[in-house]
């Protein structure tokens, strides 16, 4: 449960992100600049932290033993996932996207297949959870149900452009971050691995920034002022508590499916920040059913994840699941 409290509380930080973003884009803010800002804030607070604690050189030191995979799975965790939520918050607002993103809780439930656990000295390919699955499932009926309302007042053409690329970032964001777990293999703590990533992922922050620059200038001093608290608030501290929750739970695809589905408590703080901020209405009655059905499929998760807690049993492996 611990592991699952650290998921809302990174949902609250996570919301920052789809609010602002928004607001930057109302006020004209490129998302090319949006996307690039934030990673560029992220750096100097990463880079004290993990100097604090003494652990630049371990993080080098694991940068160098794999490059091309740090590149790869930074790039897919960071630039595929980012990317595409802010060139989507141009489509609609903030909790509109931030619902479609919940899509990520079942994109993570079907990527298990491709991850191995061992045990002694044997490789395991890890299975879906179904009853997971079949919980984010539910959620994905509540995905739905809020794009209805949307369906009806938007072009086919913003639609797709508002919902294809959170799909993308759906997929990327755990692919990335359980990939980089299983290149740290435990060696690095979540502070080192994400500033690594973030090191990692530069050179397409740095084209995108270039491509901004050249396109539309510079960006304003609200947009900067703006990305820099999505840079604090998502970038450091809600990427930070969200890995350290992963991390807890790696190698347990059930476990992690419910930390994963924590985030979808982001929509509720979205949807009170910009009734707040920018005074947009309460969403249709449909979308709201549709919110509650995003929740109770969070709360099953939990649930279930307290059940398979006592179901566990140790072995000489560690702990194993009864069912």
């Amino acid at each position: 449960m611990k592991e699952i409290a650290l998921g809302v509380l990174a949902s609250l930080f996570f919301a920052v992100t789809f609010i602002l973003n928004r607001v930057m884009e109302l006020d004209g803010g490129s998302w090319l600049w949006s996307s690039s800002l934030r990673y560029f804030f992220m750096i100097p607070f990463l880079l004290v932290i993990v100097m604090y604690r003494k652990g630049i050189q371990s993080m080098t030191k694991e940068m160098k033993k794999q490059p091309k995979a740090w590149l790869l799975w930074s790039f897919v965790g960071f630039v595929l996932f980012y990317a595409p939520l802010t060139f989507a918050a141009a489509y609609g607002p903030g909790w509109l996207v931030s619902g479609t993103w919940q899509f990520t809780i079942v994109a993570g439930v079907l990527l298990a297949p491709l991850f191995f656990i061992r045990l002694g000295e044997k490789t395991i390919r890890q299975k879906i959870p179904i009853v997971s699955l079949l919980i984010s499932c539910i959620i994905l009926v509540g995905i739905i149900l809020i794009q209805i309302p949307s369906a009806k007042t938007v072009s086919i053409e913003s639609l797709v452009l508002g919902i294809l690329p959170v799909i993308v970032a759906a997929f990327a964001y755990p692919l990335g971050n359980r990939k980089m777990m299983d290149v740290c293999d435990g060696n690095l703590d979540t502070f080192q691995r994400v500033l690594g990533m973030t090191i990692a992922s530069l050179p397409a922050w740095i084209i995108l920034a270039i491509i901004a620059l050249i396109t539309v200038g510079l960006p304003s001093a609200s947009q900067v002022i703006n990305s820099l608290l999505v840079g604090i608030s998502s970038g450091v501290i809600a990427t930070s508590l969200f890995f350290i929750a992963t991390d807890r739970v790696r190698n347990n695809q059930g476990k992690l499916a419910a930390v994963e589905a924590t985030q979808s408590t982001e929509i509720l703080f979205v949807i009170a920040g910009e009734m707040i901020i920018l005074g947009i209405p309460l969403p249709e009655p449909l979308a709201l059913f549709g919110l509650t059905v995003i929740i109770i499929g969070m709360f099953l998760h939990s649930y279930y994840t307290m059940l398979m807690k006592k179901k566990q049993t140790p072995t000489v492996f560690g702990y194993q699941d009864l069912n």
